[in-house]
């Protein structure tokens, strides 16, 4: 009950910093401002449904991590690295072409990654896992 609190408690604060960030920039909003505000909205989403999936299985009685889940991070994280190698890759050939500042490219890069792992979760966590 308390790690899945914790998980809604950060994404919310999350949340809230961004949206003080987003307003205190007044009238310089930027597009890649709103793309990077999408992204993290996308992610605090993801959070929380993990922390209500999480919530709801602590409330029946079941375990949080069993075999099958910590498979299923595992499987994730080894397929978003090798994505987000590559994402990086085309980051960086990106700025040679277009002009980015340092901090929108390591930005953009963190927020790509992130979003690549939550994707990659998805799908593996509902198509399955092979008999591995």
């Amino acid at each position: 009950m308390k790690k899945s609190f914790i998980i809604v408690l950060v994404a919310l604060l999350i949340l809230g910093s961004t949206a003080v960030w987003l307003f205190s920039t007044g009238a310089n909003i930027k597009p890649m401002d709103l793309l990077h505000f999408g992204v993290i909205f996308l992610v605090v989403v993801f959070a929380l449904f993990l922390g209500y999936k999480r919530w709801t299985s602590e409330k029946r009685g079941e375990p949080t991590e069993d075999e099958l889940s910590k498979k299923v991070l595992q499987k994730t994280a080894a397929i978003s690295y090798y994505i987000s190698l590559y994402f990086w890759v085309f980051l960086l050939w990106l700025k040679d072409r277009i002009e980015f500042d340092s901090d929108e490219l390591l930005g953009t890069g963190i927020l790509g990654m992130a979003l690549t792992f939550g994707i990659s979760w998805l799908i593996i966590h509902y198509k399955g896992l092979a008999n591995e």
